[in-house]
């Protein structure tokens, strides 16, 4: 039985995830040191203590995270045991899952088989995705709720504007979504292709079926009668639900942005199509009651639960306003917020205007947040610029259409009719197209008629609204506090737009006459309206152009990788990275701002993964190039795809040859053996520091020396606090009694010198951290 070609696509995006993301990444490396082995220990706690409300760290309240990902996990352990894998299996499992939502969001979108094939493989080869994967945070999951929410509304905008579809002719691909035109079979046309050398924009063209060969009377129109229009059609009932759900689990995931970004996108994007009056309009044609109910139905138990769970306790200090500065004070022992304030003021509200307490936290500059943009889907991002072009983002906001009178609908319908002819998908230009060229028949009631609100194409707002959805993220964070990886929300909509330009450009081959057609992308050619072919002409020849820049910066850095293979030698064996590394701490507020401190000599036992980049960029750019030359657009678009897996393995070996110095889990197996549970296990800074310790060896009664902040500092100071907060003094005494210690300490911390302790016994040491005890191994 055949396959159909979205089945074979979905079939190759598991395959692919399979090898990349569920097996051997599953494993390897070990959890690392601060949230990565953080967020496990809170879900194995979760699952220990048996309270799935509140959450806890080392036995001590872990009150600024929502709690979905830590009860995915908690579940995971507790199907397959608590391990490495199973705490990473989650979050793979989203990844699964936003690669084919977004393959299915692509295809409808686009009508296009091949931009959903496209949206899944940059999704899986993106460098941002996978390498904040390899760590248990959330981001994967607010990508994966927000692409639901907005795919759920995209489907409402669809259900009012498409209008239907022409079947495709014998022989011709569906993936192209294009209906054929009438007329000649393609064996009996010819044509040439339209100059695009200087084309300086691309224009706005629908996808079909959005502007099918129907003849008007086939067509829908919402305006029946001369001076008004009918009511828009409410939406349909489950897709405002599945909004209104994915919203609240985004909630339970990562706090209020779950919902403020959604909805900011939505209206923003109805204000700009619709203007005030109409917006209202629409949003009351969106089922709000149900929506509303169903999103308090989710999301308010667990917010309910754990503000009773948590209240507050003593006599905290309030917010106060002196000498034009807001003074948050801290708290004390015994003197404490809840969970109300902590968790919507302090990690809300204050985080968002750097008032947040503790100040224990840093944040990336905005060029270099903007930046790594292009690092995390390269080399996808050298098609960035021409895909965000398609967006009609600015000429949009030139045009809100503040006011539609009933003259205008008028006028604009009349036109729409007008200036099609019937039974021909070729359409003559409408005056109220953007940038159509203008009619003496319809002068200024066609420049009234441009701020309709129906001026845009259907395509035109489905570029709109991923353009919504990839600026207003970023623009949040750039007005706050923010980490390299909060710019992954805008991910999937880039994503998207970059397939979608991708699969325009796969269909052009170069050839300036084709006839008959020979092949199935020329047969696609020969079933495009002019204008149709014109967008796919400019983005294959753009492509086209691009690809000896992106074989040249390919090269460059191969060329770079073998001078340093070739002037270099390995470590001698048993070498530490740590002992190589120069340290660099201003830029540990960066995820991995440690591989920073490599240098020549370090990057001396990253010579596989480096060989690996360097074959993937020469080779794959190489192959990218030479196939576009011979008017093999998608093979391409293929061979890149297979460079960039190649270089995530190269990603995950250079992660997992550095993974000693970022993760404590060799020194967890050094003393497992001899570790009993009455022994004292203390870490010399913060919990974080070392926090794989705990995860590994199953204990949650760490007690720390110098490191009371961070993500234990606030729980800390509720009356039930374990006591596990250590002093110098304290040590001292401890170290010379018959409970055996195992003190963990990182020697290059020069902000905690090492304690004067005798006797001392060195247990272990990997990744320039050691384990120190009071009495040697039996």
């Amino acid at each position: 039985m055949a396959v159909s070609p979205p089945t074979r696509h979905r079939l190759l995006l598991i395959l692919l995830w399979i090898t990349f993301y569920a097996s051997f990444t599953l494993f390897l490396p070990p959890l690392l040191d601060d949230a990565d082995s953080v967020h496990a220990e809170v879900a194995r706690e979760m699952l220990e203590r048996h309270d799935w409300i509140t959450l806890y760290a080392n036995g001590i309240r872990y009150l600024e995270k929502a709690p979905i990902l830590y009860w995915s996990m908690a579940a995971s352990f507790k199907l397959f045991g608590v391990s490495t894998a199973a705490a990473r299996f989650p979050i793979a499992l989203t990844v699964l899952a936003l690669a084919l939502f977004l393959e299915a969001f692509a295809r409808r979108a686009f009508a296009s088989e091949r931009a959903g094939l496209y949206a899944g493989l940059i999704t899986l080869s993106s460098f941002g995705i996978f390498i904040f994967t390899r760590i248990t945070i959330p981001d994967a999951d607010v990508c994966l709720w927000l692409t639901l929410a907005l795919l759920a509304f995209w489907s409402t905008e669809q259900d009012r504007l498409t209008e239907p579809e022409a079947p495709p002719e014998p022989g011709i691909p569906h993936e192209s979504g294009i209906p054929p035109k009438s007329g000649a079979p393609p064996s009996a046309q010819r044509f040439t292709a339209p100059k695009v050398g200087r084309t300086t924009t691309e224009p706005d063209i629908p996808h079909a079926p959005h502007e099918s060969g129907a003849p008007p009377s086939a067509q829908r129109f919402t305006a029946t009668k001369v001076g008004r229009t009918t009511p828009e059609p409410e939406a349909p009932l489950a897709p405002a639900i599945l909004f209104a759900t994915t919203c609240a689990i985004n909630v339970l995931t990562k706090g209020l942005i779950g919902i403020v970004f959604p909805l900011a996108i939505v209206t923003l994007y109805l204000l700009i199509t619709r203007g005030p009056s109409g917006t209202w309009r629409r949003l009351r044609q969106l089922h709000p009651l149900a929506g509303v109910l169903t999103f308090l139905l989710l999301a308010a138990p667990w917010h309910i639960l754990i503000g009773l769970a948590n209240p507050t306790q003593g006599h905290p200090a309030p917010i106060t306003y002196t000498n034009h500065h807001w003074l948050v004070p801290g708290p004390t022992d015994g003197n404490v917020h809840g969970w109300f304030w902590f968790y919507f003021i302090n990690e809300h509200l204050l985080r968002y205007l750097n008032l947040r307490v503790p100040r224990d936290y840093d944040t990336v500059p905005l060029a270099l947040f903007l930046g790594l943009i292009l690092v995390w889907i390269m080399p996808w991002s050298a098609f960035l610029y021409p895909a965000l072009r398609r967006v009609p983002l600015l000429t949009s906001l030139k045009r809100i259409p503040w006011r539609t009178p009933a003259h205008v609908t008028r006028h604009s319908m009349a036109d729409a009719t007008r200036h099609r002819d019937p039974g021909t998908s070729q359409s003559h230009p409408n005056p109220n197209e953007p940038g159509a060229p203008s009619s003496p028949a319809v002068s200024s009631r066609a420049k009234v008629g441009s701020r309709a609100r129906h001026d845009l194409t259907p395509l035109q707002k489905t570029n709109l609204l991923l353009g919504l959805w990839a600026v207003l993220p970023l623009l949040f964070f750039s007005l706050s506090t923010r980490q390299e990886y909060y710019v992954l929300p805008a991910l999937p909509a880039l994503i998207l737009l970059i397939a979608a330009w991708l699969a325009d450009a796969s269909l052009w081959n170069n050839t300036a006459e084709v006839s008959p057609p020979s092949t199935p992308t020329t047969a696609v050619l020969f079933t495009l309206g002019e204008t149709q072919l014109t967008r796919v002409a400019a983005a294959g020849a753009t492509a086209t152009k691009l690809a000896p820049f992106l074989f040249a910066a390919g090269t460059a850095i191969s060329a770079a990788i073998l001078f340093f293979l070739l002037h270099t030698r390995t470590p001698a064996a048993n070498t530490g990275l740590a002992t190589l590394l120069q340290q660099n701490p201003g830029d540990y507020a960066l995820s991995f701002g440690h591989f920073l401190d490599l240098n020549a000599q370090a990057l001396g036992l990253f010579r596989l993964p480096l060989a690996l980049t360097a074959i993937a960029l020469f080779f794959g750019t190489l192959a990218h190039w030479q196939l576009r030359r011979h008017a093999r657009p998608h093979a391409a678009n293929l061979a890149l795809a297979a460079a960039t897996f190649l270089f995530l393995l190269a990603a995950h070996l250079g992660l997992q040859t550095f993974s000693p110095v970022l993760s404590s889990k060799t020194l967890a197996d050094a003393i497992a053996p001899q570790l009993h549970p009455e022994d004292l296990l203390i870490l010399h800074g913060e919990y974080e520091s070392g926090s794989t310790l705990g995860f590994y060896l199953r204990r949650n009664d760490l007690h720390i020396l110098e490191g009371r902040s961070s993500n234990l500092w606030y729980g800390s100071f509720f009356p039930d606090a374990p006591r596990i907060f250590e002093t110098r003094e304290s040590i001292a005494q401890k170290w010379h009694t018959p409970r055996r210690i195992f003190l963990w300490q990182d020697p290059s911390d020069l902000d905690r010198p090492t304690l004067p302790l005798t006797p001392i016994y060195l247990i272990a040491t990997s990744g320039g951290k050691q384990i120190l005890s009071n009495q040697p191994n039996h």
